[in-house]
């Protein structure tokens, strides 16, 4: 028979952390992650996460980066290189539906607290960040990329959590898409009429 600490040893601990992390999270949101609950449903002992998580902000940090690298895959997805409003929107639209598959790990990375000097969740919202940047010094070459960028971003991720929230009501996905499309567009002809 095996020792009865064998449960508490793991291959790739911070990995199964994370992923068990990942499922609280879509089963009952920010509240259901804990570090003992993340250890109780990867099957290492209630120590065992704080090898690799110093508290919950270090082990939500982890979580959220990995959010965003996910979002940033999305965003790239939908266009790897947007060089028009057009396909500035078809990102924007990306972004949106991102949160509305994903609502729990969305409302984490963007509504709890984070360690900031996490590298890894610094690294991933930078990237995130600077790909927007880089969407409307394309699209806009013209236009001052540092101010128009956040002013885009904070209209999409408006937007997303109006849908989360119920604030809109756009029964379908193609409604959604259709909404975010028009706002972004909105927002370009009254940008350019100044």
């Amino acid at each position: 028979m095996p020792p009865t600490n064998a449960t508490y040893h793991h291959g790739d601990l911070r990995a199964a952390c994370l992923s068990s992390a990942l499922e609280l999270l879509e089963k009952g949101g920010a509240r259901a992650l804990s570090l003992r609950a993340v250890a109780r449903r990867a099957g290492v002992s209630p120590a065992a996460p704080y090898r690799h998580y110093a508290d919950r902000e270090a082990l939500v940090s982890a979580v959220a980066a990995v959010g965003y690298r996910e979002l940033a895959e999305r965003l790239a997805a939908a266009h790897p290189a947007p060089s028009t409003p057009e396909q500035l929107a078809s990102v924007g639209v990306a972004y949106v539906q991102f949160a509305l598959e994903q609502p729990a790990l969305f409302r984490m990375m963007f509504g709890e607290p984070c360690d900031r000097d996490n590298d890894e969740r610094v690294a991933a919202t930078a990237a995130v960040s600077l790909y927007l940047r880089e969407i409307v010094a394309r699209c806009f070459p013209h236009a001052d990329a540092e101010a128009l960028a956040p002013a885009i971003w904070a209209l999409v991720h408006g937007l997303a959590f109006l849908h989360l929230d119920g604030k809109l009501d756009a029964p379908t996905p193609a409604a959604v898409a259709d909404r975010v499309t028009a706002a972004i567009h909105g927002l370009l002809s009254a940008t350019a009429g100044d």
